[in-house]
């Protein structure tokens, strides 16, 4: 039977070996990338250090309240030496604790050492400090210390 006129030929398909990316392509790309990630990188990274400072504002502040609360109960802040842990368990010889004053442990700052505790303070009942990122006292930008005054 002969083809109908208006149905297209079939024409045959040519094969060509599969043909990968050659060593410059590769290189181009790969510098494109370097160049992307090198303008990209240090905005990010200033962004994580800005989101580090405010969560150890939030955790100073969520502490602060449980001090107040532990305040309003015992009638005064819990001593240096008892620290932060006595938000959570009771202290020797504190017959008014109502606690526990937080429903879990007391956090460290967001680079992992614990918060400096002082009462009284230095700027008021009581002083509430992290060291920031360098763990040492003084400092700038990321660095600074972090106090609840």
């Amino acid at each position: 039977m002969p083809a109908h006129p208006m149905t297209p030929r079939a024409t045959p398909r040519l094969r060509r070996p599969m043909q990968g990316f050659t060593l410059f392509e590769l290189l181009v790309v790969m510098l494109i990338i370097g160049l992307l990630a090198s303008y990209v990188g240090p905005r990010y990274f200033a962004q994580v250090g800005k989101s580090e400072v405010k969560a150890a504002r939030a955790q100073m502040d969520a502490l602060e309240k449980s001090l107040e609360q532990y305040r309003l109960d015992v009638g005064r802040f819990p001593t240096t030496e008892q620290g932060l842990a006595a938000l959570m368990a009771k202290p020797n010889n504190e017959p008014k604790w109502g606690g526990p004053y937080l429903k879990k442990a007391v956090p460290p700052d967001p680079w992992g050492t614990p918060y400096v505790y002082k009462s009284p303070g230095e700027h008021g009942d009581f002083d509430l400090v992290t060291l920031g990122k360098d763990r040492r006292a003084g400092g700038t930008g990321e660095d600074a210390d972090i106090g609840n005054w």
